[in-house]
């Protein structure tokens, strides 16, 4: 191709130890192209991303190879002529916005921050272009949106807050870290709508880095295929989607395939004892009401599935069953007792019997506490044992979670991120927890790793007699793997029943909507829908 705007040549990226994470990748992408990155954790997608900007984390380096940007060798670039390609000509949008904002700012500041810097823009016009960013990307009451900090706004909010940083300067190419993990599946059409959008008016060339297929497919126009830091496969996204030639591929493929069928084996089972009872709960920030009235039950070895868009109130529901926002009405009932609105006036054993697994694993662990640490903490702190006691527990748990014995020496830093989900996984089952609430537990993970995670959260179901409140915004684990389904909307729950009830004909409407709203595996989907909703 000639006169790519981003041109890789034999790219390396190494850790400090000598491993190898990139290996010897080349890529050429063209003005207004988009080029979609895809391959299971630790395949190198972010790390090639990143390397694009010539950036590396920390215990990584760029050991060979060359990056060129509109033909300008970056890597030979001073530190401060590599901070002005920064942003102006090269902008990232990471995958996780909660990890990436500075919770001491307002959004409106860090927004216009990247404008303001490069002289691009005074404070006032900048401002003025972050709301009219906000109002294109959906965000609520935009003209007043970014005078909120971080920790006041939902997960899919803060991630569309960090699409309109990253085009503030109207870039020439963009990184796209998997930017739609966070959303729900309405907000992120919306979204690719406007990534298509920016790309096509800006001639903007991309690369859209995300484990599902299904969502590359509606903007890419080359797919490349990583494993283990190399490039396996490089098409056409028509070719890749129909006729993948490496059996990799064909196993990604095959498995998101398998994500829009029903579970066949997922029937409402035998209901037992009631473990959950929420009643009429009302939950607040403030003086804003974010849980209205919401009542939902979940049954001893049973799974009940949350949905519903982002704001629409799943994780505060999560927050407030565990004590962490204390409801203003209404009551949580667990195994036949009444608990505490708050976490700090709940005795110890009501705590340990509910755990969580949250989303990101990255923001979940801590960094400087060794695996072991981690497992062992919960179980010396419920049960009193003795340091020889944690010591084989953890090794038991991390067994059961499918890692091997001596990952309780390391720190979380060196692990993937499924291998990550696995240790939050082992750290909840370190209470011995009756209920175990999942919030978004496989959304910041590739397909076939996620797969993965929930075979063995209903292998640990099966064995234990776990049940789980399973918060998401993908259906299509909703359909593989939850007896009942709850759906949410602005805080009330709009429909509820079986699984297989709620994803059959006739439907709530809101329900209809977020079905339609599902990409397929074809490259005329979002197209399609599109048109039919006459969203530009």
């Amino acid at each position: 191709m000639a006169n790519p705007i981003l041109k890789l040549t034999d790219l390396r990226v190494e850790t400090v130890n000598g491993l190898v994470l990139v290996d010897n990748v080349s890529l050429e992408l063209q003005r207004g192209e988009v080029v979609g990155l895809i391959g299971e954790s630790g395949a190198g997608k972010s790390t090639i991303g990143l390397s694009s900007m010539v950036y590396a984390r920390a215990g990584c380096k760029i050991t060979g190879g060359k990056v060129e940007i509109d033909g300008v060798s970056v890597r030979d670039l001073s530190p401060e002529g590599r901070r002005d390609m920064r942003g102006q000509r090269i902008a990232y949008i990471a995958q996780s916005a909660a990890a990436s904002f500075n919770p001491a700012h307002t959004i409106m500041e860090q927004v216009c921050e990247m404008p303001i810097q490069h002289g691009l823009m005074k404070k006032e016009e900048a401002e003025k272009a972050a709301v009219d960013l906000f109002r294109s990307l959906g965000l609520p009451n935009p003209e007043t949106f970014g005078n909120r900090y971080p920790h006041q706004v939902s997960g899919g909010q803060l991630q569309r807050a960090m699409t309109a940083m990253a085009i503030s300067c109207r870039p020439d190419i963009l990184v796209f870290d998997e930017p739609t993990t966070a959303l729900d599946v309405t907000t992120q059409i919306e979204v690719l709508a406007l990534v298509k959008k920016l790309i096509k008016e800006l001639n903007t060339a991309a690369l859209y880095i995300t484990h599902d297929l299904a969502v590359v497919a509606q903007v890419a126009d080359r797919i490349m295929v990583l494993r283990g830091g190399k490039m396996i496969e490089l098409g056409a996204t028509e070719h890749i989607l129909m006729t993948p030639e490496n059996p990799y591929t064909q196993a990604l493929v095959h498995e998101r395939a398998a994500a829009d069928r029903f579970d066949d084996d997922i029937e409402e089972p035998t209901r037992g004892p009631t473990v959950l009872k929420v009643d009429n709960v009302v939950g607040k920030y403030g003086d804003f009401t974010v849980l209205k009235n919401v009542s939902i039950d979940v049954s001893k070895g049973e799974t009940v599935a949350v949905v519903g868009e982002s704001g629409s109130g799943k994780s505060s529901l999560a927050r407030l069953i565990v004590g962490l926002l204390p409801r203003a009405s209404g009551s949580v009932n667990f195994g036949g007792k009444e608990l505490s609105a708050v976490t700090k006036d709940r005795t110890k054993d009501d705590l340990r019997r509910i755990q969580l697994i949250y989303q990101l694993p990255d923001v979940a662990l801590n960094p400087r506490q060794t695996i072991g640490e981690i497992i062992g903490r919960p179980y010396a702190f419920y049960f009193n044992k003795s340091a020889a006691e944690v010591k084989a527990r953890v090794a038991e748990l991390l067994r059961q979670v499918g890692l091997p014995e001596d990952y309780a020496g390391r720190l979380s830093t060196a692990l993937s991120g499924g291998q990550k989900q696995r240790i939050c996984i082992a750290r909840a089952l370190a209470a011995n927890p009756e209920l175990i609430i999942c919030d978004e537990p496989t959304s910041a993970l590739d397909q076939l790793v996620a797969e993965e995670i929930l075979k063995l959260l209903k292998k640990l179901q099966d064995d234990l007699g776990l049940s789980y409140l399973f918060i998401t915004h993908d259906l299509g684990i909703v359909r593989r793997i939850a007896h009942r389904t709850a759906v949410m909307l602005r805080g009330e729950v709009v429909a509820e029943g079986p699984t297989k009830q709620i994803f059959s004909p006739p439907f709530h409407p809101y329900t209809e909507k977020l079905i339609s709203s599902v990409p397929e595996m074809r490259t005329d989907w979002l197209d399609e829908v599109l048109s039919k909703r006459k969203i530009v």
